[in-house]
C-alpha cells in the first residue's frame, strides 16, 4: 500500500493503575540494568488540562488552526498573517509555522503554471511558424493575447475578484480563443493576397468577411460560460473566476482582433521586401 494510512487504537493499563495519581506513580518502569523503578522517581505525575487529541506528522507535534477566508484573497491574508505573526510572536526553539490547505495547494498549482504557461506559448509560436511558415505572422497573432490579458484583468476587478489558480486556467483558456481569432483573420487574408489582392485590400475584405464568424465564435462561448459567471452555490468560487476571465478577455480580444490586428498585419506584410505575394495560407 502507498500512502499514509491511518489506524485508530487506544492503549491504557488496567483500572487498578490509572485511576489515581498515586497509582500512577506505583507502575514500574524496567532501567537498563534491570532494576524496577518506580514511575514517581523519574516524574513529577500531577493532573493538569492538556489537549484531547495529540497529532504528530514527520514524529513531531501538530496542532492545526483552520479558517475561512471570505471577501479576499488567499494570497493576501497569508502574507498580512505572516507579517503580523513575526511583528507579534516570538516562538520558541522547536516550533516553527506551516502555511497549509488552500495557500498550499494554490503555491503548488502556480508553481506548474509558471512552468506550463511559458512552455504552451512556445509550443504555440513554433506550431503557428510551421503552419504559415513564417516567424512573422505567428509574432502577430501572439501579440493579440496582451488584448486578451486586459480584458480578463479589468473583468475580475470589476467583480471584486482576485487572481486565483481557476482564473489563471481562464486566462489559459483565454489565449487559446484569442490565438483562435487571430488565426481564422490572419489566414484569411493570406489567402485573398495569395489570390491576387493587394494588401489593403485583403486587409479591408478579410477584417469584412471574418467579422461574422468571429463574433458569433465569441457569443457562443459567452452564452455558455454566463451561467458559470452567474453561479451562487457549491462551486462557484472556481466557476466564477474563470467565467469572469475568458467573458472579459473575449470582449476586449474581439474587439482589438478587428481593430489592431489589421494594422499591425499592415505593417508586418509592409517588411516583405518588394513582395505582394502572402505566404501560402493555412
Amino acid at each position: 500500500y502507498e500512502g499514509e494510512r491511518r489506524f485508530e487504537l487506544t492503549l491504557r493499563f488496567p483500572e487498578p493503575y490509572r485511576n489515581s495519581v498515586a497509582a500512577i506513580g506505583e507502575i514500574r518502569v524496567k532501567s537498563a540494568s534491570g532494576a524496577l523503578i518506580p514511575m514517581s522517581d523519574l516524574a513529577k505525575i500531577e493532573m493538569r488540562e492538556g489537549p484531547a487529541r495529540i497529532s504528530r506528522e514527520q514524529v513531531r507535534r501538530r496542532i492545526y488552526i483552520g479558517f475561512n477566508v471570505v471577501g479576499r484573497d488567499i494570497g493576501g491574508v497569508v502574507d498580512e498573517g505572516r507579517a503580523k505573526l513575526a511583528a507579534q510572536l516570538r516562538l520558541p526553539e522547536g516550533y516553527s509555522i506551516v502555511w497549509g490547505g488552500a495557500f498550499e495547494n494554490m503555491e503548488r498549482a502556480n508553481a506548474r503554471l509558471m512552468i506550463v504557461v511559458p512552455v504552451t506559448l512556445g509550443l504555440v509560436f513554433f506550431l503557428l511558424s510551421w503552419a504559415f511558415h513564417s516567424w512573422r505572422y505567428a509574432t502577430l497573432i501572439i501579440l493579440n493575447l496582451p488584448f486578451a490579458l486586459i480584458g480578463g484583468v479589468v473583468s475580475l476587478w470589476l467583480s471584486g475578484q482576485y487572481l486565483s489558480v481557476p482564473a489563471s486556467i481562464g486566462f489559459i483558456e483565454l489565449f487559446g480563443l484569442a490565438v483562435g481569432n487571430g488565426i481564422v483573420l490572419v489566414s484569411y487574408i493570406n489567402q485573398l493576397r495569395h489570390e491576387g489582392q493587394t494588401i489593403d485590400d485583403a486587409i479591408l475584405a478579410g477584417c469584412s468577411l471574418r467579422l461574422r464568424p468571429v463574433v458569433m465564435t465569441m457569443m457562443t462561448t459567452l452564452l455558455g460560460l454566463l451561467p458559470l459567471a452567474l453561479a451562487q452555490g457549491i462551486g462557484a468560487e472556481v466557476q466564477r473566476p474563470l467565467a469572469s476571465v475568458v467573458i472579459g478577455g473575449l470582449f476586449t480580444s474581439t474587439a482589438l482582433t478587428l481593430v489592431v490586428l489589421p494594422a499591425l498585419y499592415s505593417l508586418f506584410a509592409g517588411r516583405d521586401v518588394g513582395k505582394e505575394e502572402a505566404p501560402e495560407w493555412v
